[in-house]
């Protein structure tokens, strides 16, 4: 019974483990994903500054 119990709670480990891995993998690719974003972003106001600047001569 014992032995039974030992390796149903290492399964659970297990699997808990490998979720929450899956979870930080998710997190930093959604990180990423707005990183990006966020960087093409500031480019195109940067962008829009430039020519506004250059625009009035």
């Amino acid at each position: 019974m014992q032995d039974k119990i030992t390796r149903i709670l290492i399964l659970l480990l297990l699997l808990i483990s490998v979720t929450s891995c899956s979870l930080v993998e998710g997190i930093f690719k959604a990180g990423m994903g707005v990183g990006i974003f966020i960087v093409v972003i500031i480019l195109a106001v940067f962008a829009f500054i430039i020519s506004k600047i250059v625009g009035k001569k």
